[in-house]
């Protein structure tokens, strides 16, 4: 038996500010790019339709008002809560297409309700170039829910938003691990404070993908199951300019593909969503091809034969060890079936030195953060799919890094993935400014 995976679009682009004055941010194309490129096919996934959202009207909306189409994204969350509870309650596997990460609320909202149901709490991996942080407590103005979505799922912020239901938080701090911010993130200290755990991307490198996902699951122990927020802005804008915010330092194509393998394969992985690629910067769909690539490989393992949906049952009482700091005893866990079957492991080598993380920065503060440990005197670079020994799997060098350094590195198709492979990617566009969500 397998695990289905039930792929439905959110395509909203309420969260974000406006590009230009006259002008609306095309996240909301994102989908059905994805879809023209063979997601579902390649998935083999039950089409769970889309759930069309609010008109995109920012009207006289002013700095000071509070977040931007706060109505419409309340109203469209408990409607995406309905439906992903909905693929949930059929024993599939919710892989939800974005949109900006304002979607973001309505998992979060449907996590929350089926923790209540099982008599547990389901925690958040947070995969994003950005920490999303910025609330009332930390920032002069709040406005763009895309920019402060982590802030409303762990409560902070205002109500319409933050306590849909009367829930809040829908996820504590203590069940929030963030993987993929930049060294030098905005909030980072705000995060530490809260005890929200992260690992920005030069430990993510100098650990490993796997082994980060792996600590990921670690860091959820004592959680029924956890949900999976991906913006694909956590990759390098070298392979990934196509995004609303595109910030240097981040990882590449493979890396990513290996960390989703690893948080869904386990039946504690609840569901995925995906969000802010913007086809507006991707006229020929390179990029879409390749997320698409990475995608279907990294959810290989939620379809592998033995897979299993949660079966989401009160148990006895269990005690793993509390994660540090946590202050509190063990709590009741959930059962959630028989784990998965692992998929093949991938083998990945280092290129080249790692980054120090000046620069990430785009304030220029710097200093202030101890330089991350290195397992190699070279550093750990950006990783890579080794070759397979037949020769018909490997690496190629990709954008402007690739000429001058180690350069990121995406996956290359082998022979039965021909028709599928993207071409290669165009250098990022350096004068486009990003819209500040961050």
């Amino acid at each position: 038996m397998m695990r289905r995976i039930a792929v439905l679009d959110a395509p909203t682009n309420l969260g974000l500010r406006p590009p230009t004055s006259t002008s609306v941010p095309g996240c909301a194309k994102a989908p059905g790019a994805l879809r023209d490129h063979g997601l579902l096919a390649r998935l083999r996934a039950r089409d769970a339709g889309c759930l069309t959202p609010p008109r995109y009207d920012p009207g006289d909306w002013r700095p000071g008002d509070g977040v931007c189409h706060a109505r419409e994204i309340s109203g469209y969350s408990v409607a995406l809560a309905d439906r992903i509870g909905a693929i949930i309650d059929r024993g599939e596997f919710p892989l939800v297409l974005g949109g900006d990460c304002s979607v973001l609320l309505g998992s979060a909202l449907a996590m929350h309700r089926l923790g209540e149901a099982v008599g547990g709490r389901v925690g958040l991996v947070f995969v994003d170039g950005h920490s999303d942080f910025r609330h009332p407590g930390n920032a002069s103005y709040v406005g763009a829910a895309a920019g402060e979505d982590l802030a409303l799922v762990t409560g902070r912020g205002q109500a319409d938003l933050a306590a849909i239901e009367g829930r809040r938080p829908y996820f504590r701090d203590i069940d929030v691990v963030v993987l993929g911010i930049r060294a030098q993130d905005e909030y980072r200290l705000d995060l530490q404070a809260a005890g929200i755990t992260t690992r920005p991307v030069p430990a993510l490198r100098a650990e490993g993908a796997a082994r980060t996902a792996q600590w990921a699951h670690e860091q959820l122990a004592d959680c029924a199951g956890y949900w999976v927020h991906i913006d694909v802005d956590v990759l390098d804008p070298a392979v990934m300019p196509a995004v609303d915010a595109p910030d240097p330092g981040g990882i590449a194509f493979a890396e990513l593909e290996i960390l989703l393998a690893g948080l869904v394969d386990t039946p504690h992985c609840l569901g995925v969503e995906l969000t802010v690629f913007d086809p507006d910067y991707d006229p020929d769909g390179s990029y879409a091809a390749e997320i698409v690539n990475t995608v279907v490989a990294g959810l290989a393992p939620v379809a592998a034969p033995g897979a299993m949906p949660p079966r989401l049952l009160p148990a006895g009482p269990v005690a793993p060890a509390p994660r540090p700091g946590n202050g509190r005893p063990p709590v009741r866990d959930v059962l959630l079936g028989p784990a998965a079957v692992p998929a093949p492991a991938v083998a990945v080598e280092p290129i080249g030195p790692a980054p120090t993380g000046d620069g990430d920065d785009p304030s220029g503060a710097d200093g202030d953060r101890p330089a991350e440990p290195s397992p190699d005197p070279s550093g750990p670079g950006l990783l890579r799919r080794a070759p397979d020994t037949d020769g018909t799997d490997g690496p190629e060098p990709v954008g402007p890094l690739a000429r001058s350094g180690p350069g990121l590195l995406r996956r290359v198709a082998g022979p039965e993935e021909a028709d599928d492979a993207a071409p290669d990617e165009a250098e990022p566009d350096a004068t486009r400014p990003g819209v500040d969500i961050a």
